[in-house]
């Protein structure tokens, strides 16, 4: 049977900070195998930031894993920098990751917003991908956006209530722009006051069933802050031209194997875009997980993760 459960704890065994311009110091680590086969870790977000648990989906005999905290989150500086952000910017630096670590290709895994980074990096760079394991799908489009700032209301109206209430009924007419007046704010406790109920809303739509773990990690100061100002600040910004780009550019990237792993009740990334991305992408291999939400932690989206990197094993 293969395995399906995360892997024991590990530590890395190499740590650094990648200067990529004037503004941005960006963390990144090395665990697992220093020989075994190259895979790197997308986070979601954009700004969520990656966490240790995070190098559990890998066999650490096997992978050698790597792990990035994008520009502004996690453990990179400026934490929550919006300056010089953009996906054209964050591909940029995959490949200067990749370069310095004297990597020649690698497996490419993202979930959420990390998807949509994959799918983005593995299009400009389809030669350095041996793999893609992607985890609810996220296109970038303003019909996700929309859904994201309006729709989850329709299954989460207590959240959704908490996010609109926090502002004042005058500034309730374009959510995503006073949040982002207020995420810039130069006052930190008005960013960070934005902040928390802007990453809590997020958590408190991500699981199939209320999760207070995941709740409470939403509301801690860094993540929320970084989380929060980046996310809003690609939603405003950094739309594809044209909205369907990933769609369209699938012929690049038709050849990678690939594995797409849905959340059949993902609230946060709703099933229609992977079914999409799937449609457009027959030769990847789609699992729909029957009993789960959005978050990478939920058991049957954890277990199909892990089956994924299992079977790339035999890809080299």
């Amino acid at each position: 049977m293969p395995r399906t459960e995360l892997f024991p704890p590990i530590d890395p065994y190499q740590t650094g900070l990648l200067q990529v311009d004037a503004v941005h110091s960006l963390y990144w680590e090395q665990s697992g195998s220093p020989r075994g086969v190259p895979v790197i870790f997308l986070h979601g977000g954009p700004g969520a930031g990656a966490s240790p648990t995070h190098r559990r989906f890998f066999d650490p005999s096997h992978y050698r894993i790597i792990i990035m905290d994008q520009r502004g989150a996690g453990r990179s500086t400026p934490l929550g920098e919006v300056r010089n952000n953009t996906t054209e910017h964050l591909i940029a630096d995959l490949e200067l990751l990749r370069t310095q670590l004297g990597i020649a290709r690698w497996h490419v895994f993202g979930g959420s917003w990390g998807s949509t980074l994959a799918l983005s990096y593995a299009q400009a760079c389809p030669d350095r991908c041996i793999g893609l394991i992607l985890r609810g799908i996220f296109l970038m489009r303003r019909s996700e956006i929309d859904w994201f700032l309006h729709g989850m209301r329709t299954i989460f109206p207590e959240a959704w209530t908490n996010f609109v209430n926090f502002l004042p009924p005058e500034e309730r007419g374009d959510l995503l722009e006073s949040y982002y007046r207020r995420l810039t704010s130069p006052d930190h406790a008005i960013r960070m006051g934005a902040a928390r109920v802007w990453s809590m809303y997020e958590g408190a739509c991500s699981t199939l069933l209320p999760s207070p773990e995941l709740l409470s990690a939403s509301g801690e100061d860094n993540h929320a802050l970084s989380l929060a100002r980046i996310e809003a600040h690609y939603f405003r910004n950094n739309l594809f031209t044209p909205e369907n780009r990933l769609l369209d550019r699938i012929d690049r990237i038709r050849h990678i194997p690939a594995v797409i792993v849905q959340g059949r009740y993902d609230i946060v990334c709703p099933i229609m875009s992977a079914d999409e991305l799937h449609r457009a992408w027959p030769e990847a291999d789609y699992n729909v997980v029957p009993d789960a939400g959005h978050s990478a932690m939920e058991p049957g989206i954890r277990s199909a993760l892990v089956a994924a990197t299992e079977r790339f094993r035999n890809l080299t």
